[in-house]
């Protein structure tokens, strides 16, 4: 007599699916527009298990999503790849007290260096190291590895398409919503 092998036990409550979910909110709120549930809900469950992705390859690297934020911020200003911690702050949402903060860790870890300015010696000069940099730049290999893979089931066009159609999407909740972070500029 055969034996049947036990299905393995769930790991924990199912997350319902997108329809399943769109039901639900449907049922108990009639006044829901499915398509745009579906749409913004499934916007929201990718960019939970795209950010679970991130931390994992970034952990791999020894580093931290707060300090991927700086050293990505530093890179796309552009060689030297330096700035004051003040417009580091600025530019990433942060008090100067959690800059300064952020800023020591990574300096301690050999990703950043801060020094003086030597035309302002009152100023201080953020700047990646080869580490940091090296850091960034096998981040941006695994995350561009992940992203081919995750787009994987779309052609050319249709990812053109969907880009087109995801910015115009932001570009309303930057208008709308002009606290919320993001820069518009970054788009363009």
């Amino acid at each position: 007599m055969p034996t049947e092998t036990p299905e393995a036990p769930a790991s924990g409550p199912q997350e319902p699916t997108l329809d399943e979910q769109v039901a639900a909110y449907q049922r108990e709120f009639g006044d829901l527009d499915p398509q745009v549930e579906k749409v913004v809900s499934a916007l929201g469950r990718l960019n939970r298990r795209m950010n679970v992705a991130y931390g994992r390859q970034l952990a791999d690297l020894g580093i931290s999503n707060a300090e991927w934020e700086v050293l990505k911020t530093l890179v796309l200003s552009g060689a030297p790849y330096r700035l004051g911690p003040g417009e580091l702050a600025k530019r990433l949402g942060l008090t100067p007290a959690a800059m300064t903060h952020r800023i020591d860790r990574m300096a301690a870890d050999g990703l950043v260096t801060r020094d003086r300015d030597e035309n302002n010696r009152v100023r201080v000069i953020v700047e990646v190291t080869d580490e940091g940099r090296s850091k960034w730049l096998e981040a941006m290999r695994m995350a561009t590895t992940f992203e081919e893979d995750l787009l994987q089931d779309l052609a050319g066009d249709e990812r053109a398409l969907l880009g087109e159609l995801l910015i115009r999407v932001l570009r309303r909740v930057e208008r709308d919503q002009p606290d919320a972070g993001g820069r518009l500029s970054d788009l363009e």
